[in-house]
């Protein structure tokens, strides 16, 4: 990423995704209103990948209930996300959409495309219901992510939009307390 995403528009996009057993269409206009998160991985079918989705598809329910959606994207097609969501015990538990990128517009745009091999980084990017990414985290290809990290971080996000004038500290958790940043603030924390 050349320069940064933080609270700029998604750009917009149409793609074909496995969700619920049926192949669907999703484009921006989907995360209109709503958080989103936007969760990208290199391959079907391969290692750390599959952990990082599983641990999506444990906490799943926890995302919704802040009203979120989850949408994976790999540069896979939409047919090999639906042939590995019914040969993998640990895939077959996702109930958030699989976008296929074959085109890799999705990876582009989120800046995360790995251009020489045709597969994205793991990015994460936390979309508020303005279409404004929040929150980006992009790591090595070894190195898997937590979703309850994700989900620490998305709460944080939503309180700072619901509280304008107010921030989250360092390992901030949902009720602690929270700063609001004043000149009597300056050179005391």
């Amino acid at each position: 990423m050349s320069a940064s995403l933080i609270n700029t528009e998604i750009k917009p996009f149409k793609a074909t995704a496995f969700h619920n057993g049926k192949f669907v269409e999703v484009s921006d206009a989907d995360t209109k209103g709503k958080w989103s998160v936007f969760f990208f991985y290199p391959a079907d079918f391969t290692f750390v990948c599959p952990t990082e989705l599983g641990d999506l598809a444990d906490n799943y329910a926890e995302f919704q209930k802040l009203g979120v959606e989850i949408y994976g994207v790999s540069t896979d097609t939409h047919f090999t996300h639906k042939a590995w969501h019914d040969t993998s015990e640990t895939i077959g538990k996702i109930k958030y959409p699989l976008i296929g990128d074959p085109t890799h517009l999705l990876s582009r745009n989120f800046g995360v495309l790995i251009e020489e091999a045709g597969l994205a980084e793991r990015g994460t990017f936390v979309v508020d219901p303005a279409g404004k990414i929040q929150i980006i985290e992009v790591n090595a290809g070894g190195i898997g992510r937590n979703a309850e990290e994700l989900l620490r971080k998305v709460k944080a996000a939503q309180y700072v939009a619901a509280h304008p004038g107010e921030v989250c500290p360092a390992k901030w958790k949902e009720g602690e307390a929270t700063l609001a940043p004043s000149l009597d603030l300056v050179g005391k924390i």
